[in-house]
Formats: structure tokens, C-alpha cells, sequence
């Protein structure tokens, strides 16, 4: 794999991860683009110990335009995208409408009131995982899947390395129903200058476990736990096993872990890497056949923080839907907006038995 570096007409990176060795990038973004966003303003949450990031500037971001004017097609004569180049394997760049971002200053204040205010400091990048606008992530190779692993390894360790950043998220968002503005096949990474709520509720709850149990590590306990009750399974490789989480808050929901308990991305060997390929593209086309429909999904690698954790957390990617019915979404009505505290109207053990039937 070849990884060149370029950047875009207002000054951000672009970086193409091409499967040949061969491949000469060096056509130059002709667009007359206007001066880059420089990230939200991030709000104290007092009483829930969180931040809010305020980014009116997304207001204006590109909303599902038609396929001739995709901003993540390769460009054409006359008309130029976000990737100036004729094709491209994966492709990664800065987001032009950033909730984080480097030019934020790094050293504002992070708490000083009950009314705390600092930069948001960070980056929020892009993810192309083909030149196809008609395709799908279900729909890659094998190969094309591990070229998508190896720019989400390089962006955690670099990302993992840029001041300000406390931790790195690499996400896919599909389907309207989940509130997708762009159709190409693409994901994301959110490097946060923070520890998220949802990492700092699980590293709080793994020490709470190894503190109850002499040592033992939740992660490890919990993939092990399912293997072993194998009701939720829904498949497993040599490096990989596919479950259903025994108190899955979705109505389709399905988690892939390593077997070996890594931190992030990064740790992952290259047999491990390679092995996730195959399995992850039957869990997706899996899901388009459980309701006989393309199903719109989050797919969320949780990976431990830059400085937090990192000995006791366990890396795995969690895919879930909104669907709950051909023709019925799951709304996240009073009880899960308003308190937090989730109902789900499906059995785990069903969505696993539905799983393994589509398999």
C-alpha cells in the first residue's frame, strides 16, 4: 500500500492510501474555496460532567445532494470535488465543516465555572472507502476492506499523537434513516479533545469489576462469556467472534471483537487485520437480508483514550440500527431522550437467531 499526503485549496490534508505502489498523485485542487472553519466552541455541562460542542457552522454543510454533484466523487473536467484526482482506492481528509479542529486554540481554559468554555480543539476527518458512488461497505473486497483498516490504523496512531486530542473515533453513519447527508460510500473519525461520556461510564465500570473480582478484566470476562453461553454468537474466525450483546439496547444490534484483548486499532497483529475483512462483509450483508432490506446502521469502533485506560480496555466495533420492522423505526422516545434508561422491544436472542439465519 502507498500513502500520499496532499493538501486542498484552503489548506487541508488529503490522504490517499492506494493498493498499487505504482500510483502518482500530484493533481492539484483548483477551487477557489473560502477560508477553513476553525471547529466548535465547546460548553460545560456541569451537572453532567460532559461537554457540548456548538458548531453553528455545520448549519451550512452539504445536504444530500443529487449523485452528479457528490462532493466525494473522484473530480471530473469541469467539475472538481473534495478529492482532485480521476479515481482513488481510500481517502482520507480534514472535513470542511469541522466540529474539532487543529486551528482551535490549544490552550484556552477547560473548566473554570459552572459555565466552562474552551476551543475545540481536535479533528474531524472524512473517510472515503471507494470511488464508486454506487456502492455500499457491504459491497467492497476483502482487499479494499483491509486497505479501510489500514488508513483507520494510521489515522488512530497518528491522531493518538496531535496535541489536544484525548481520544479517536473512526465511525461509519448509513442510511438516511440515521440521518446521513451524503450518499457515497464514507465514514468518519472524530479525534476529541476529551474523553467521551460513553468510554468514561465503560472504563469506570472495568475497574469497578476489577476491583470486585481480584483483577479480572470485564472485556476479556464478557467476550468470553458469550463464546461460552453461544446463544448470541452469531459467528466466529480464528481472530474474531460476532455476538449480540445480552443487554443490546437496538432492535438489530451485533458487536465484533478480537479474541485477543487489544486497546485500539493499532495493537490489532496483521492476522488480525486481515481476518476482520471476511467476517465483518458477511455481518453486512447479513443485515441487509434481516428484514429483507437495506438496513440503515452505525457501525462505532470503540478504542481505549490516548492517556486513559488503556491497560484494562478492550477495542471492538458495534453496528446497529434503527429498524425494528420492514416498515417501523426505533425512536428514542421519553423513557431513553429524557432519562437515559433504554427499553428495547426485541429479545437479543432473537436478533442473534434472526443473525445466523441470514448468515
Amino acid at each position: 500500500m502507498k500513502r500520499t499526503s496532499t493538501r486542498l485549496a484552503d489548506g487541508r490534508e488529503l490522504i490517499y492510501f492506494d493498493e498499487r505502489d505504482d500510483t502518482v498523485r500530484d493533481a492539484p485542487d483548483t477551487r477557489d474555496l473560502p477560508e477553513r472553519a476553525k471547529g466548535a466552541e465547546l460548553r460545560y455541562d456541569a451537572l453532567t460532567d460532559d461537554w457540548v460542542a456548538v458548531a453553528s457552522h455545520r448549519l451550512t454543510r452539504t445536504f444530500l445532494p443529487p449523485a452528479d454533484q457528490c462532493p466525494l466523487c473522484p473530480s471530473k473536467p469541469g467539475r472538481p470535488s473534495e478529492i482532485p484526482a480521476e479515481s482513488y482506492d481510500v481517502v482520507v481528509f480534514e472535513n470542511r465543516f469541522p466540529s474539532f479542529s487543529t486551528d482551535a486554540d490549544l490552550h484556552s481554559d477547560p473548566v473554570a465555572d459552572p459555565f466552562g468554555r474552551r476551543a475545540g480543539v481536535g479533528r474531524c476527518e472524512v473517510v472515503c472507502f471507494t470511488s464508486d458512488h454506487n456502492t455500499a461497505f457491504a459491497n467492497l473486497t476483502e482487499d479494499r476492506v483491509r486497505t479501510v483498516m489500514a488508513a483507520w490504523v494510521d489515522r488512530t496512531l497518528e491522531l493518538n499523537d496531535t496535541d489536544g486530542v484525548e481520544q479517536v473515533f473512526c465511525f461509519e453513519n448509513r442510511g438516511e434513516e440515521i440521518g446521513v447527508t451524503l450518499h457515497h460510500p464514507h465514514g468518519q473519525i472524530y479525534a476529541y479533545p476529551y474523553v467521551t461520556p460513553r468510554t468514561t461510564q465503560m472504563l469506570a465500570s472495568v475497574a469497578k469489576y476489577k476491583d470486585g473480582t481480584g483483577g479480572r478484566n470485564l472485556f476479556e470476562d464478557l467476550v468470553e462469556g458469550e463464546r461460552n453461553a453461544k446463544v448470541r454468537v452469531v459467528a466466529e474466525t480464528d481472530h474474531w467472534v460476532a455476538f449480540v450483546p445480552d443487554a443490546a439496547r437496538w432492535p438489530v444490534e451485533v458487536n465484533l471483537a478480537p479474541l485477543r484483548r487489544v486497546p485500539d486499532l493499532p495493537s490489532l497483529t496483521e492476522e488480525e487485520r486481515d481476518d476482520f475483512g471476511p467476517l465483518y462483509l458477511r455481518i453486512l450483508n447479513g443485515l441487509d437480508r434481516y428484514f429483507d432490506k437495506t438496513l440503515p446502521y452505525i457501525a462505532a469502533w470503540h478504542q481505549a483514550p490516548v492517556r486513559t485506560g488503556r491497560e484494562d480496555f478492550g477495542a471492538y466495533l458495534q453496528v446497529y440500527s434503527v429498524r425494528r420492522a420492514p416498515d417501523k423505526l426505533k425512536y428514542l422516545a421519553g423513557s431513553e431522550s429524557g432519562m437515559g434508561a433504554w427499553v428495547n422491544d426485541i429479545a437479543p436472542e432473537t436478533i442473534a437467531a434472526r443473525l445466523r439465519e441470514v448468515l
